[in-house]
């Protein structure tokens, strides 16, 4: 028995752009790239956009990567080892192997030009799905290569309303009456609206679908002719418009059941830390508690989150907070805040809107606030972050609005 839309699955082959260098979020990508960054607690970013796959019947899937993918390619392994060759299913982490010209990846664009290999015709891909690794939203992919399809296009871009106040600091996308693109414009002071929808413009959501054979004409064509091919939105989509091929724009129909759209490019530790703290408020943006477009990610093999209390004033509390597997609040109280796996909370110790990563042990009467802990940080006895924000920016990094942020594996004296 068939389904609508699945000879185009078969048909499709997704790469996944997942090398982000992410600086803007150091020091959270001193070890790591930016997809492989947690969120939420228990997820990595990249995990986002792999569930969209999933749910969206993707089982072709290339990731490619390049800065500091160790714990990229360790998380891919534990977490998305669920796809079965024999059925012509996988999915392959392809690392730089400077294919072309003995050069690294110089852009997006580059990046698939260096593996057109993978798209082959023996590989039967008549189109090609291009996703970044550094969002967080939920999309069925499936709609939008149906849409792709239909009407015939090139290339096809998945695109966001966004008010047009807010739209001069992305990449806005120009279109006609019929979603044609007619140009695509990064950072616009005075950004072109929507037709028939005053106020409001597209903003690219680094979501391609290309025809394959496209796809690879034009990359050739564009080297052939030495022109600069290394991104998708300031170099290849203007040639492609330029030269008269079918591109259009899909608005982007979300899949997170709220009323307004969400899709999140977590660039700074400020924009991370105001996501993350969304997760835990009453009604958030994000929702994670939906059956129907559940969130997939490696599940630790720990028990249940404890809470423990001791005579007197040692009750152990969690308040407004999401905890996960593995950890124990002894004692001490949390309050707006996010604990990861196997975290341990001590005695009369206190957190609150802070974001606590796996493995990491908070010491007794220790008190944190409006910080981030990434992994395997143990927080001495009576230890104060948050407080004295002066005192913090001398041992840690802190945000211009107050964040502070302690780095994996390091070590507090």
């Amino acid at each position: 028995m068939t389904f609508p839309g699945s000879s185009i699955l078969r048909d499709t082959i997704t790469m996944l752009l997942a090398g982000g260098q992410g600086e803007r979020l150091n020091p959270l990508t001193l070890y790591r790239s930016k997809p492989s960054v947690p969120f939420g607690g228990k997820y990595r970013i990249i995990d986002f956009a792999l569930s969209n796959c999933l749910n969206s019947g993707l089982r072709r899937i290339y990731i490619l990567t390049q800065y500091k993918s160790d714990s990229l390619n360790q998380h891919i392994f534990e977490a998305w080892s669920i796809f079965n060759p024999e059925l012509g299913e996988y999915i392959y982490s392809i690392p730089p192997q400077r294919k072309l010209n003995n050069e690294w990846y110089m852009g997006t664009a580059n990046a698939i030009y260096q593996n057109l290999n993978l798209f082959s015709s023996e590989k039967k891909a008549k189109w090609v799905l291009i996703l970044s690794g550094d969002h967080i939203y939920k999309m069925d992919y499936l709609k939008m290569l149906q849409y792709h399809v239909d009407i015939n296009a090139d290339l096809s871009m998945a695109c966001i309303e966004v008010p047009k106040d807010d739209a001069s600091r992305f990449g806005i996308v120009n279109v006609d009456n019929s979603f044609a693109v007619k140009s695509f414009i990064e950072k616009p002071k005075e950004p072109p609206e929507i037709p028939n929808k005053p106020g409001y413009c597209f903003v690219n959501m680094a979501i391609y679908v290309f025809n394959a054979a496209i796809l690879k004409e034009v990359l050739s064509e564009m080297e052939s002719n030495k022109l600069k091919g290394h991104d998708f939105g300031k170099d290849v989509i203007p040639y492609m418009i330029k030269s008269g091929r079918k591109v259009f724009a899909y608005n982007f129909e979300d899949m997170n059941n709220k009323s307004k759209p969400y899709w999140k490019d977590i660039g700074t530790i400020d924009s991370y830390y105001e996501a993350s703290m969304d997760l835990i408020s009453v009604t958030p943006e994000f929702n994670f508690y939906d059956n129907d477009w559940p969130m997939r990610t490696y599940q630790y093999q720990a028990p249940p989150a404890k809470t423990v209390s001791h005579e007197g004033e040692r009750v152990g509390r969690t308040l407004n907070s999401m905890i996960c597997d593995g950890t124990i609040v002894s004692g001490g109280l949390v309050e707006r805040s996010l604990l990861g796996t196997n975290v341990r909370v001590n005695s009369f110790s206190y957190v609150t809107d802070s974001i606590i990563m796996n493995n990491c042990n908070i010491g007794r009467h220790a008190r944190i606030r409006r910080t981030i802990i990434d992994k395997n940080v143990h927080i001495p006895e009576n230890y104060e972050i948050g407080f004295d924000i002066e005192s913090d920016k001398k041992k840690f990094h802190v945000t211009d609005s107050g964040i502070v942020v302690i780095g994996k594996n390091q070590i507090l004296t």
